[in-house]
C-alpha cells in the first residue's frame, strides 16, 4: 500500500508536533507518523514548560504561530515568572503542567488541523534517491510494509534512535520509559555518510504523593498573577497547586558515594555524553564533594494523579540504591517509588551536517529537529521543529527559506550555535548565549517574530489582529509619553507605569493590550541601553551580510593553518559572521578570509 503526502514528519514529540502543525497550517498535506498515538507530546521528563531562557523560546514559538505556549496556558497548574529580581532582559516564565492533559490537549489541537493526518506506525527506513548529482529524500517505508511518498521529510525521533536505557547494572533497549526503540531507522540513518555521536540523558524516580510527609518541606507557591506564555492568552484564572522544596543530606551523599562502583556512569557502561547543566545526583556528589546538600523540588505530575516528580534527583543508580537515597531525605523516609529513575543513551547527528533551515546539507528534502540534533529540553525541540517545518513547507511552496538571525531571537541563536559549533554534549539554552539580551526579551517576541509567522502563513487573522492592536497602542502611548512629564518620571527605577493606569487608558481610549505596559515601560527605562544594542546589532549585521559562496574553496587560501581550513570546510559557513563564530577560527583568519572573499568577488 502506497500513499503520498507533501510532508512526512517522523515522531510526535514536541519537535514533531510543531513541525507537523506548521506544515499543515501552511497548506501542505502532512502525515505525522508515531509509534504510539496515545503518547503524542508526552512529557517524558519533568512535566514543566519554560524556565530560564527556555521561556524565551516558548514565547518565540508562540509569536511565530506555534502551539506550545497555547497548550501550556490551557493545562498549566503552577505558573512562575523567574529572575524578577533582575532586569527584564532575563525574566523567564515557567509553568508546571498536568502531564496527561498536556498530551490530550496537544492531540486535540493537532486533530483539528484539516491538512494533518496522524498515523501509528514505525518508520523502518527513508527512501533516498541519488541521481548522481544530488541525493534527495522522497518518502518513508513503514515496518508493516506500507510506504509513504513525500516531497520533504522531517525527522524528530527524540531519544528513540538506537535507545538504550540503564538502571544500575541492568540495561535494555528502549526509546523512552520502556517504549520500543527505533532501531531499524537508526541503523539505516547510520549508513547515509553523516557524522553521528552518542548522547545521554536521564530522569529521577517518581514517588507516590500519599506516602510523602509534606509537613517537612517548604511550600513553593505559584505567582498570584500568572504570566501566560501565549500572546493570545489574556489571563490565567485557574487555581494553582504548590510545589515543595527539599534537600539531600549527608546520609544521601554517603549512600551515593559508596554505590559509585555500581553506577553505570562511572563503571564505563554508559558511553554517551550527558548534559553538563543537568547532571545526575551521583555526578553532583562526586564533582562537588564540598557541598553538604543539594536542592531538590517535589513537583506534582498532574491534578488527577498522586505521582510526584523529584526534580534535581536524576539518576541511573540501581533500584535498591535509589530507594535508600530517597529514604535518606527527611519527609521521604516512607516514600513509595512508583517509577525508578533511569538514564538513556541514544544516537544524535553532528548538527554541523545541517544548514540554517535544518535541512541536511548533503540530502535535499531531509530535515532534522529536536534531540536528534544534540539538544535537550522540550522548548529547544519545539523551536527546532517549528523552524524545520516552516522551511520544509516553504521549500515545497517555492518560497524563500526562513532563517531567524541571532539578533532576532533565541531560536536563531540555538540554530546558529548548533550548525556552527556542533554539540559535544546535549545543548541547553541560556540567556548568556545571547549577545543582545535586552533586545531579545519575552515581552517583545511578538514584535520580533509575528510578522515572520504572518508572512509564511502561520499567524491567523485573530493573532494578527491582537498583534496589530498592540503595536498601534504602543506607538500612540509612546508618542504621548515623549510629550508628557510622565515619560521622564517613568525613567526613575522606583516608578511604575501601573501607577498611571488611568492616564494610559485615557490616552488610548480603550483598555491596553495584554503585555503592552511592560513593553512600553521597559523601552522607556532602558532606552539608552537599547539604543546602544541596536548600534551593536547593526555592526553584527554587516558581517552577516557578507556572504560566502557555496563554491568558495577554503583549501587554497595561504595564511590559514590546516586546522582552520578543516574547520571551515567542515561547517561551510554561509557568511563571514558565521565563520567568525566557529570555535578555533581566529580574528586573523577572518581578516585573511575577508581579503580573499573580496578578491574572489572582484574576479
Amino acid at each position: 500500500m502506497h500513499e503520498t503526502y507533501d510532508v512526512v514528519v517522523i515522531g510526535a514529540g514536541h519537535a514533531g508536533c510543531e513541525a507537523a502543525r506548521a506544515c499543515a497550517r501552511m497548506g501542505l498535506r502532512t502525515a505525522m507518523v508515531t509509534m504510539n498515538l496515545d503518547l503524542i507530546a508526552q512529557m517524558s521528563c519533568n512535566p514543566a514548560i519554560g524556565g530560564i531562557a527556555k521561556g524565551h523560546l516558548v514565547r518565540e514559538i508562540d509569536a511565530l504561530g506555534g502551539v506550545m505556549g497555547e497548550v501550556t496556558d490551557a493545562v498549566g497548574i503552577q505558573f512562575r515568572l523567574l529572575n524578577t529580581s533582575r532586569g527584564p532582559a532575563v525574566w523567564s516564565p515557567r509553568a508546571q503542567c498536568d502531564k496527561k492533559m498536556y498530551r490530550v490537549r496537544m492531540r486535540e489541537v493537532l486533530e483539528r488541523e484539516p491538512n494533518l493526518r496522524i498515523k501509528q506506525a514505525e518508520v523502518a527506513a527513508l527512501d533516498i534517491v541519488d541521481d548522481g548529482s544530488e541525493r534527495r529524500a522522497t518518502g518513508v517505508r513503514l515496518r508493516d510494509g506500507r510506504s509513504i511518498g513525500a516531497g520533504a521529510i522531517v525527522v524528530t525521533t527524540g531519544t528513540f534512535l538506537n535507545g538504550l536505557a540503564h538502571v544500575g547494572e541492568m540495561q535494555y533497549s528502549c526509546g523512552r520509559n520502556g517504549e520500543a526503540p527505533s532501531q531499524l531507522l537508526g541503523e539505516q540513518l547510520r549508513t547515509l555518510g553523516l557524522q553521528w555521536t552518542r548522547l545521554k540523558t536521564g530522569t529521577p524516580p517518581r514517588l507516590d504523593g500519599r506516602s510523602i510527609d509534606w509537613s517537612r518541606f517548604e511550600r513553593q507557591e505559584g505567582d498570584k498573577v500568572p504570566t501566560p506564555f501565549s500572546f493570545l492568552t489574556e489571563k490565567i484564572e485557574r487555581p494553582q497547586v504548590a510545589c515543595h522544596i527539599a534537600y539531600t543530606t549527608e546520609e544521601t551523599h554517603r549512600i551515593l558515594r559508596e554505590a559509585i562502583p555500581r553506577s553505570p556512569l562511572y563503571s564505563g557502561q554508559i558511553e554517551g555524553v550527558g548534559p553538563r547543566y543537568c547532571p545526575s545526583i551521583e555526578d553532583k556528589v562526586v564533582k562537588f564533594p564540598d557541598k553538604l546538600r543539594h536542592q531538590i523540588f517535589l513537583e506534582p505530575e498532574g491534578l488527577d494523579t498522586n505521582e510526584v516528580y523529584v526534580n534535581g534527583m536524576s539518576t541511573s543508580m540501581p533500584i535498591d540504591v535509589q530507594v535508600a537515597m530517597v529514604a535518606s531525605v527527611p519527609g521521604l523516609d516512607r516514600a513509595e517509588m512508583i517509577r525508578p529513575g533511569y538514564a538513556i543513551e541514544y544516537d544524535a547527528i553532528d548538527p554541523r551536517e545541517l544548514s540554517h533551515t535544518l535541512e541536511v546539507k548533503s540530502i535535499g528534502g531531509l530535515y532534522l529537529a529536536g534531540q536528534i540534533n544534540g539538544t535537550s529540553g522540550y522548548e529547544e525541540a519545539g523551536c527546532q521543529g517549528l523552524v524545520a517545518g516552516i522551511n520544509a513547507a516553504s521549500a515545497l511552496r517555492g518560497m524563500p527559506p526562513v532563517v531567524i538571525g541571532r539578533t532576532e531571537g533565541y531560536t536563531g541563536i540555538l540554530v546558529d550555535d548548533l550548525i556552527t559549533k556542533g554539540a559535544d554534549e546535549p545543548y541547553r539554552m541560556f540567556t548568556s548565549r545571547a549577545e543582545f539580551r535586552l533586545h531579545l526579551r519575552i515581552d517583545n517576541a511578538d514584535e520580533r517574530l509575528t510578522p515572520v509567522g504572518r508572512r509564511v502563513g502561520l499567524v491567523t487573522d485573530e493573532r494578527w489582529e491582537v498583534f496589530s492592536r498592540k503595536q498601534l497602542q504602543k506607538d500612540r502611548l509612546g508618542a504621548a509619553l515623549r510629550e508628557h512629564r510622565h515619560g521622564q518620571w517613568l525613567k526613575r527605577p522606583e516608578a511604575s507605569i501601573s501607577e498611571i493606569g488611568g492616564w494610559v487608558r485615557e490616552i488610548l481610549g480603550e483598555e491596553p493590550a495584554h503585555g503592552l505596559l511592560t513593553t512600553v515601560e521597559t523601552v522607556i527605562k532602558y532606552n539608552g541601553y537599547i539604543a546602544q544594542q541596536e548600534r551593536q546589532i547593526e555592526r553584527m549585521k554587516v558581517a552577516e551580510r557578507r556572504p560566502i559562496p557555496e563554491s568558495f574553496g577554503f583549501g587554497g587560501i595561504p595564511g590559514l593553518s590546516r586546522e582552520i581550513r578543516e574547520k571551515l570546510e567542515r561547517v561551510r559557513p554561509g557568511t563571514l559572521g558565521q565563520a567568525a563564530r566557529i570555535p578555533g577560527v581566529t580574528p586573523a583568519a577572518i581578516a585573511i578570509l575577508d581579503i580573499y572573499l573580496t578578491l574572489d568577488h572582484v574576479r
